[in-house]
C-alpha cells in the first residue's frame, strides 16, 4: 500500500512539474524602460489609461463573493457548442471574418489574412493544469487556419497572448507579429525572430500585404506575472484598399471611440468585446450595451461580438452577453451576426442571427 501511495504521489508531482514546465517562459519578459519610455502613455514605470480607472470599487468585493457562493448563474453550456470546420476552396477576396472563440478571429480583407489574438490552448493560464478551461473545443487546428500575413495582439493577458500558439505560428510560418509596445520582449523571450516583431504605440501604423494596421486607444491594463502595466494595450484598425475593420481588444467604454470613428471610420465591420464584465472592473471591460454604444461611436457597420462563450472569466451566465447584445442591437437597428465557433462570415452577406446558443442553457 505504501508503495502504491508513493507511486501516486510521484505521478502527481510529475504531473504538476509537467504542467509548470513552461512557467518562466509563460510569465514573459519585463520590457526595458528605455524601449517603452518613448510613449506618452508611459509614466513612472507604467503605462496609463487616458482616464483614471478603478478595479474593485467599494462594495464590489463582497458582492462578487456573494455571487460566487450563492449565485445561480448558468456558467457552462448544458450540451456541446456547435463547431464549424474548415471549408475547402475559400479565398481571401472581399471581406470575411472567422471567429474561433473568445477573441481569436481571422480577418480576410482585400487579399490579406490577419489573425487576431490567437489562443489555441485548452486553458488561458500560465499552467495547463489550472485556470479557466475552454467551454468548447477549438473548431479548427492552427494548421487548418493556414498561412497568415500578420498576427495582431491587443494585450498580453493569457486569454489574448498564448505562448504555445505563438510558438506554433513562429515555427511553421512567416507571419509578422504586430503588437503594442513592450509585448515584443515576450516574443523575443519565446524566440520569435526579431525581423518578425513590430511594436507600435497608439496611432502608429504598419503596412503588411497591402493592408495598414493602426494601433488605437483602449482602456484596459496588462500583465502576465507580478508586474502590471509594463506593456501597452490597444485596439486595432485594419485598413485594406477597399474595406475596413475595427477590433476593440479588451476595454472599458470611453470617449475615445468617437475619435477613432472620426479618424478611421466608417468600418465595414467591428469585432467588439461584450463579455467578462462585472462589478469589480467597471472601467476595463464593457457591458454588452456599452459594446453596442462603442460600435456605433466608431461607425462600425456589421457588429461581430467577441470575448464571450469560450472561457469563464466572470460570474454572469455564459450566454448573457450575447442575449443582451442581441436585444440592444435590435433596439438601435444595428446589424448583428453571431457566428458559431469556426464559422466564416461574408461581411457583405451575413447570415441571420438564429439564437443557436439558446438551446444550450
Amino acid at each position: 500500500m505504501k508503495k502504491v501511495a508513493a507511486a501516486l504521489v510521484g505521478l502527481a508531482a510529475g504531473a504538476v512539474a509537467w504542467g509548470l514546465r513552461d512557467l518562466p517562459a509563460q510569465l514573459g519578459a519585463k520590457p526595458s524602460p528605455a524601449k517603452v519610455g518613448r510613449s506618452a502613455r508611459y509614466r513612472d514605470g507604467k503605462f496609463r489609461n487616458a482616464a483614471v480607472t478603478t478595479t474593485m470599487p467599494p462594495g464590489s468585493a463582497s458582492e462578487t463573493l456573494r455571487e460566487l457562493v450563492f449565485g445561480k448563474q448558468q456558467r457552462k453550456p448544458v450540451g456541446r457548442v456547435p463547431l464549424v470546420g474548415k471549408a475547402p476552396g475559400d479565398t481571401s477576396d472581399g471581406l470575411h471574418v472567422t471567429w474561433y472563440g473568445h477573441a481569436s478571429a481571422l480577418v480576410e480583407i482585400d487579399g490579406a489574412r490577419i489573425l487576431l489574438d490567437p489562443v489555441w490552448s485548452d486553458r488561458c493560464s500560465p499552467s495547463q493544469l489550472v485556470g479557466p478551461k475552454r467551454l468548447h473545443a477549438v473548431p479548427q487546428s492552427i494548421e487548418e487556419v493556414g498561412p497568415v500575413d500578420a498576427v495582431v495582439i491587443s494585450h498580453d493577458h493569457y486569454d489574448h497572448l498564448d505562448l504555445d500558439t505563438v510558438r506554433a505560428i513562429a515555427r511553421d510560418q512567416d507571419a509578422v507579429f504586430v503588437v503594442p509596445l513592450g509585448i515584443g520582449d515576450h516574443l523575443r523571450k519565446w524566440r520569435v525572430p526579431e525581423h518578425r516583431i513590430v511594436e507600435l504605440d497608439w496611432d502608429e501604423r504598419h503596412e503588411v500585404a497591402g493592408v495598414t494596421l493602426v494601433a488605437t486607444a483602449a482602456q484596459h491594463f496588462s500583465g502576465r506575472g507580478f508586474k502590471r502595466d509594463v506593456t501597452l494595450w490597444a485596439s486595432w484598425v485594419i485598413k485594406g484598399p477597399r474595406h475596413r475593420v475595427y477590433y476593440s481588444g479588451d476595454t472599458g467604454y470611453f470617449d475615445g471611440y468617437a475619435r477613432i470613428g472620426a479618424e478611421h471610420g466608417p468600418f465595414d465591420a467591428s469585432l467588439i468585446q461584450i463579455g467578462a464584465y462585472g462589478v469589480g472592473w467597471p472601467d476595463i471591460h464593457m457591458t454588452p450595451e456599452e459594446g453596442v454604444r462603442a460600435h456605433r461611436d466608431v461607425r462600425g457597420g456589421l457588429l461581430i461580438p467577441v470575448h464571450w462563450g469560450t472561457f469563464n472569466l466572470a460570474l454572469h451566465d455564459w450566454t448573457e452577453p450575447v442575449d443582451r447584445v442581441w436585444r440592444e442591437t435590435k433596439a438601435h437597428e444595428v446589424p448583428l451576426v453571431v457566428p458559431k465557433p469556426g464559422e466564416r462570415i461574408d461581411v457583405a452577406n451575413p447570415p441571420t442571427v438564429d439564437g443557436w446558443w439558446q438551446t444550450l442553457v
